[in-house]
């Protein structure tokens, strides 16, 4: 199974991606987390996008692609993956499309996850990480409290997460990546769109309900 959950910053992908990666066991791929990684080790990859990324912009091409490209050529990937925010830009699903066709494979389903701009900022503007554990939460469960509910760590908001940074992080997505709908749509996957409104179980149940629809089991 090899899937691509497309979807604005905030949109949930993440967690969708998590949750369908562990379904059907086999690992979601997060460019965003592996260049996380990548600055917090300081390597050299990292020292190139760190203010990249904390200005809410999109990484060059060649980078992101390289990184995806070493994980799914691990023997994880063998059995499939779930794509969270990779591809990001028509040249990166390019870029994918030669690596599956080395391998003789080929995408299951490009899902996109479809939320309204309000939410989109309330969501990732509200976000909070705990320095400690990385445990993700949001200001309308934990108020005011500056304590992981999880190990009592620090919480922050991210440098990327801040109002004015998010609102530029959704214009470069909208500049760069929604292309990639129309690229995928006119693709022989197709492009199948889900609600990304509401509670996650619910959200979870309609791309399962998609991928049931594709075939894809």
């Amino acid at each position: 199974m090899r899937i691509v959950l497309l979807g604005f910053p905030g949109s949930g992908k993440g967690t969708q991606a998590k949750m369908m990666a562990e379904k059907y066991r086999v690992p979601q791929i997060s460019t965003g987390d592996i260049l996380r990684a990548a600055v917090a080790d300081k390597t050299e990859i990292g020292k190139k996008v760190a203010a990249v990324m904390a200005a809410g912009k999109l990484v060059s091409d060649d980078i992101v692609i390289d990184a995806v490209t070493d994980r799914l050529r691990g023997t994880e990937s063998r059995r499939g993956f779930v794509l969270d925010g990779f591809p990001r830009t028509v040249a990166q699903a390019d870029g994918l499309a030669v690596l599956l066709a080395q391998r003789s494979q080929r995408l299951d389903a490009v899902l996109s996850l479809e939320v309204t701009d309000e939410e989109l900022v309330d969501r990732i503007s509200g976000r909070r990480v705990c320095e400690t554990c990385n445990h993700v939460t949001h200001v309308r469960k934990v108020g005011s409290a500056l304590e992981c509910p999880d190990c009592e760590g620090k919480l922050v908001q991210r440098s990327d997460d801040e109002i004015a940074t998010v609102r530029n992080r959704l214009a470069v997505y909208r500049e760069k990546t929604q292309p990639l709908q129309e690229y995928y749509a006119k693709d022989t996957v197709g492009l199948t769109a889900v609600d990304g409104m509401g509670f996650i179980d619910e959200i979870q149940e309609r791309l399962l309900v998609a991928l049931r629809d594709l075939g894809v089991n």
